[in-house]
């Protein structure tokens, strides 16, 4: 086809440049129909208990248990590489983003099952939604050979932080807003959300964020001890930092009695900075530069 003198000629372009890794070749129809089949589940689950309206409480629940189940079903898929013209387990930033919203969404399941959690169903749908959506088309990659069989152990303890995390952010975001809602210049009693008492939402944050910590502390020492060598590298430097944000946090709480805002944003900047180590380190790797190997 011809082009006028001047005009630059469109650029084609293929499949294997805009794919991400893992989802180009002979693997693509057989791994996204595999993958796709529960993410479509559980979009139209969590697509629903964002649409409902807060009065059918029995039927929300049901429905977000649905969600939530197809999204499981949707990880191990994925993880395990099933359906892929390679065997082994696979990994990347989506899928390490769709763990964590799963692993705050089974604690909101739990707790709204006990106690009204108002404000926070609409934005943990839309957010598992979303967390499903980038895993179905960012199924990650391969994991290469690794160095050390203690490896996955340190992984999980990564993923198993990330949820901690999440979940103490989605308490602090919770009690913020019962505190704002309580400054409002109305009869307190009145403007007290129902749900849990402040107090009690506030020693929840810090229990997630000490059990965070805790195991953010073990996979940071695991990595150090198997990595040979150790490498400072934009995850391990971030991953450090978000680290010592936490560790501050938890002095000032101890030392200085830091609360409320104060410290939600305290927690909020270890949470950025731990969503940047892997998951920011590793869109970079497989979205924009396309590499292959996995660390």
């Amino acid at each position: 086809m011809g082009y006028r003198r001047g005009v630059p000629r469109a650029r084609k372009y293929t499949v294997e440049m805009i794919l991400p890794n893992g989802m180009a070749g002979t693997g693509l129809t057989a791994g996204m129909l595999a993958l796709g089949v529960p993410s479509v589940f559980a979009l139209a689950g969590y697509a629903a208990a964002a649409r409902m309206r807060d009065g059918y409480s029995g039927e929300l629940r049901s429905v977000m248990m649905a969600g939530w189940l197809a999204h499981a079903v949707a990880i191990v898929v994925d993880i395990v590489g099933f359906g892929a013209d390679q065997v082994g387990a696979r990994f990347g930033f989506a899928p390490a983003l769709s763990v964590t919203l799963w692993l705050v969404l089974a604690v909101y399941i739990v707790e709204s099952s006990l106690v009204p959690l108002p404000g926070a169903r609409r934005t943990l749908a839309v957010l598992g939604l979303l967390a499903v959506l980038l895993a179905w088309l960012f199924p990650g990659e391969l994991l290469g050979q690794q160095t050390s069989r203690w490896a996955p152990v340190h992984w999980l303890l990564g993923i198993a932080s990330y949820g901690l995390f999440g979940v103490a952010v989605l308490h602090g975001a919770m009690l913020n807003r019962a505190e704002r809602q309580m400054r409002v210049k109305r009869n307190v009693v009145s403007a007290a959300p129902p749900g849990l008492p402040l107090m009690r939402l506030e020693r929840l944050t810090f229990h997630f964020v000490w059990a965070g910590f805790i195991v953010l502390t073990a996979a940071i020492v695991l990595g150090g001890w198997f990595a040979q060598p150790w490498r400072w590298d934009h995850k391990t430097v971030l991953s450090m930092l978000g680290w010592i944000v936490f560790a501050a946090l938890l002095a000032g709480r101890q030392r200085f009695g830091w609360r409320g805002l104060q410290a939600t944003r305290w927690l909020n900047a270890g949470a950025g900075l731990l969503l940047l180590a892997y998951v920011g380190s590793r869109f970079v790797l497989e979205v924009l530069l396309h590499r292959t190997s996995f660390s």
